[in-house]
């Protein structure tokens, strides 16, 4: 038996695990590309919903804190009614006065 004879079969694997490797590389490399092409829409899309997620987490802490304040008031109120009164009436005396004053 020669020695090409027995090479043969072990170069034709060699062969087709080249052709292998080679056909690997340009699916990455395709892959890589269409991730290049990608990016930009991905990239608009999170700064979108992170904007949105952002508006919306403001919207909501806007919403509890005036609700948070109203419930404060309102205890303040059903707890003092005649405090409550009085300082409603002073702090509605003081904005008349700092409103009439620059019509004089």
């Amino acid at each position: 038996m020669s020695a090409k004879s027995t090479l043969d079969p072990v170069l034709g694997k060699a062969d087709r695990a080249a052709d292998s490797v080679r056909e690997t590389v340009r699916n990455a490399r395709d892959a890589v590309e269409e991730s290049r092409r990608a990016f930009p829409e991905l990239a608009r899309n999170a700064q979108k919903v992170f904007s949105d997620g952002l508006e919306q987490l403001r919207g909501q802490a806007t919403s509890e804190q005036l609700d948070t304040a109203r419930l404060y008031v309102v205890d303040r109120v059903h707890e003092r009614p005649l405090t409550a009164t009085l300082a409603a009436l002073g702090a509605g005396f003081v904005l008349g006065l700092l409103f009439a004053g620059g019509r004089r």
